[in-house]
């Protein structure tokens, strides 16, 4: 039975890495912090998964959840202290421990065409892809746009209190939506794959602004307008503003930081053109309407 190593285990995508795992039968190793709810501890114990509690993000505290593991599979998720630091304590550990095999914490938009420097969140990974460079491990990102959750939490897309759809720049740029419960079950079929390739790309539904304008009004029977405060340009600055005024430099999602990704989403240069969807068996992709309808909106 394959072994597999999970980071952030506790985590909201992570916990539902770890449950995808073990519903196809392999050996997990989960690597939690101390002081972690107790209540996800005991659930992940109750599966039959082996938990490594760690004090803090070392090689060598790591290394020991990592022996016998087939694959490394990450899903920190923080700033520097986590991407970078926190992420090559583990990448060593693997090393040391002989894993193969290493799924880093990306799960995001196909940064490797956009413009570095632009995106303190997609940067740092970056970085880290840099520090992977040479390491005698095979590694496999996984890309998968805009967590669908986001359409009704963080990414103010949706304004229902107005009937608008916000977007900048053009309205017919294509963006990708993935739920987090897909993203996990298919992470956990690519860990068990030892065939993967660098990338793999996946999506459970894409549309443009002026499609989800469309289909908010099929959803409410009123009709949605879009609305353009103007083009990429003017969000660039409105960017640089808020950075100045409301820093927010140890949060991991400060306002600036969600214009960041909407500005990489709307500018296109994000936009998938295959995808791997089809690769594993069994995943049902949750399209935006069937999202939506779920929650009611």
């Amino acid at each position: 039975m394959a072994i597999i190593v999970v980071a952030g285990a506790t985590g909201n995508l992570g916990s539902k890495i770890v449950n995808a795992l073990v519903e196809k039968g392999a050996v997990v190793h989960a690597i939690v912090r101390q002081g972690s709810g107790s209540n996800s501890v005991d659930r992940m114990r109750q599966q039959g998964v082996k938990v490594f509690t760690v004090a803090h993000y070392t090689s060598k505290e790591l290394a020991d959840a990592c022996i016998g593991a087939d694959c490394a599979v990450s899903a920190l998720a923080g700033l520097e202290e986590v991407i970078i630091d926190a992420q090559k304590a583990f990448a060593d550990a693997a090393i040391q421990s002989g894993v193969p095999r290493f799924i880093p914490s990306d799960y995001s938009l196909d940064f490797t065409n956009l413009v570095p420097g632009k995106n303190r969140n997609l940067d740092l990974r970056r970085t880290f892809h840099a520090y992977l460079q040479g390491k005698p491990l095979a590694i496999t990102s996984i890309f998968n746009g805009a967590f669908m959750e986001l359409l009704t939490g963080e990414m103010p897309l949706i304004l229902s209190k107005i009937k608008r759809v916000l977007y900048w720049g053009n309205a017919n740029v294509q963006m990708d939506f993935t739920h987090t419960n897909e993203v996990a079950k298919f992470t956990a079929a690519a860990a068990l794959d030892p065939t993967t390739p660098r990338y793999l790309y996946i999506h459970g539904d894409r549309m443009s602004n002026n499609e989800v304008r469309t289909l908010m009004s099929e959803l409410k029977g009123e009709q949605y307008k879009l609305l353009r405060p103007g083009g990429i340009g003017l969000l660039n600055f409105v960017i640089k503003i808020a950075k100045k005024l409301v820093p927010g430099t140890s949060e991991l999602y400060p306002a600036w930081q969600g214009m960041q990704y909407m500005r990489d989403m709307m500018e296109g240069r994000a936009v998938i053109q295959a995808y791997d969807n089809n690769r594993y068996e069994g995943i049902q992709w949750t399209t935006i309407k069937e999202y939506l309808l779920a929650q009611n909106i």
